[in-house]
């Protein structure tokens, strides 16, 4: 039977909304174990903070696609077509596909919400998050590049165990729930540092990087902070866009082209 694409989305969209949290993650672990934990099936990049997600999570997939890798990248939110939050190859992934996956992957839904974890059924970003995840298993890619939505510790996208994770400039952001003063946005934001993996710190305000800091010492993360471990030495416009030269522990690199303008896309 054929699937009609726009009553899909409208029957997604209809659900809980993404600008409010339901601050737990037991429904989105409930089902990806029942679809078999996509979300372990390959490394995941994952890229939280405020300022320039949707744009470093862009260039991290460009970088990777230029060194031979294939990838998954999740974003949101959309300007056009839902699709365009779940990307394979630098591409947003069909509406038969996105079609394919959703009725795949729907007897399940229902299973999950029938149990209503704290009397919430899946959210709509919830969904649209376990969506990627399995159309990056089925794909399958080599890597993962999950755009943080809301916060940290309770967003949807953080039940994977990251093995880097990227931290934009943090700025107030969703003060009703995340909390009025930075520190307490920096220590939601920050749950997104796991164990033993590598977090990459934007330059940030000293309370923020505090935070920042203690996380990766609790949980042995080792971090790489732009100003200390990598940074932005020189930038040159030039048609289209601008040259850059950067700082790193292996020493500076010269003439890296980016198609944008701006120094806060430089850094």
């Amino acid at each position: 039977m054929a699937i009609n694409h726009q009553k899909l989305v409208t029957e997604l969209i209809s659900r809980w909304p993404e600008h409010r949290i339901a601050p737990s993650t037991k429904r989105v672990e409930a089902l990806l174990d029942l679809l078999g934990d996509p979300h372990k099936a390959c490394p995941v990049i994952q890229v939280g903070g405020t300022n320039g997600k949707g744009s470093t999570a862009s260039m991290i997939d460009a970088l990777l696609r230029s060194a031979g890798l294939r990838t998954g990248r999740f974003s949101s939110p959309h300007l056009i077509s839902l699709n365009e939050r779940i990307c394979i190859d630098g591409e947003p992934i069909t509406d038969e596909r996105f079609d394919e996956i959703y009725t795949d992957i729907e007897p399940y839904l229902k299973m999950v919400d029938d149990q209503k974890f704290d009397g919430v059924a899946l959210t709509f970003f919830e969904v649209m998050t376990c969506l990627a995840y399995a159309a990056f298993a089925d794909a399958p890619v080599d890597v993962a590049i999950m755009e943080v939505g809301l916060g940290g510790s309770w967003d949807a996208t953080n039940v994977a165990d990251a093995t880097v994770s990227v931290i934009v400039p943090i700025a107030y952001d969703h003060t009703h729930i995340l909390g009025n003063s930075l520190t307490e946005i920096a220590t939601e934001k920050a749950g997104i540092i796991k164990a033993g993996s590598v977090a990459v710190l934007a330059g940030q305000s000293p309370e923020v990087a505090k935070v920042l800091l203690e996380r990766c010492n609790q949980v042995g993360a080792k971090a790489i902070r732009e100003g200390l471990e990598f940074g932005l030495l020189d930038r040159q416009l030039a048609v289209g866009g601008q040259l850059l030269r950067l700082d790193t522990a292996a020493g500076p690199i010269g003439d890296l082209y980016l198609p944008l303008y701006g120094e806060y896309m430089a850094r």
